[in-house]
């Protein structure tokens, strides 16, 4: 048998194509029809309102309850704590899913260094992770020259010549010592102040 129609009967949830079945099924099975009157009649039992508890009992209740008095504010304290608990979750997943790094706009800086004498020239600094970079020499001219991509901020960087000898960019003013005696020209690039741009 298919209990699962006399299911959908009793919570009246059939639609009508069902409901035929239903009635057919009732008819041609005698199994089936005592099958439903009995989960019939016990549905009729579980409706049923409770019984009364008797008045002895519910004195006695009424002495050992103890004395509650519930704030008004009680009644919207729960839903209001699952609203924070939730918009705290949310908060959380915000700041644990991995985030789209934001791209860094560089802008191109062009290096230019004036040095006949030199055969070669290179440029080293923060915008390097001081890794030296070898200069381009332009035809016969006694300049060098480099293009890179630099990302904004303050960088530091000088020039290597020959045999490794450092020496700041001469077009920039601003300079600072480093920690090996040596100096090191400044810019700052992404700004008004960005001497190369």
């Amino acid at each position: 048998m298919d209990d699962s129609l006399i299911s959908l009967f009793i919570d009246d949830e059939m639609n009508l194509d069902e409901k035929i079945v239903f009635v057919e099924t009732v008819h041609e099975s005698r199994s089936f029809t005592q099958e439903t009157i009995t989960l019939l009649e016990q549905e009729k039992l579980l409706r049923r309102a409770p019984a009364p508890m008797p008045a002895s009992i519910q004195v006695e209740l009424k002495e050992h309850r103890a004395f509650s008095w519930k704030p008004p504010w009680r009644a919207w304290l729960q839903p209001m704590a699952g609203f924070a608990t939730a918009m705290l979750l949310m908060g959380l997943g915000f700041l644990l899913l991995p985030q789209q790094p934001v791209p860094v706009l560089q802008s191109e800086q062009r290096f230019v260094l004036y040095l006949p004498q030199a055969s070669q020239a290179k440029i080293v600094g923060t915008f390097t992770d001081w890794n030296p970079l070898p200069m381009e020499k332009i035809g016969n001219s006694g300049y060098w020259s480099l293009s890179l991509k630099v990302p904004p901020g303050e960088h530091r960087y000088s020039y290597l010549v020959e045999e490794g000898a450092r020496m700041v960019d001469p077009t920039i003013a601003a300079r600072e010592h480093d920690d090996f005696g040596g100096e090191n020209s400044v810019i700052i690039v992404g700004g008004g102040d960005d001497p190369l741009s």
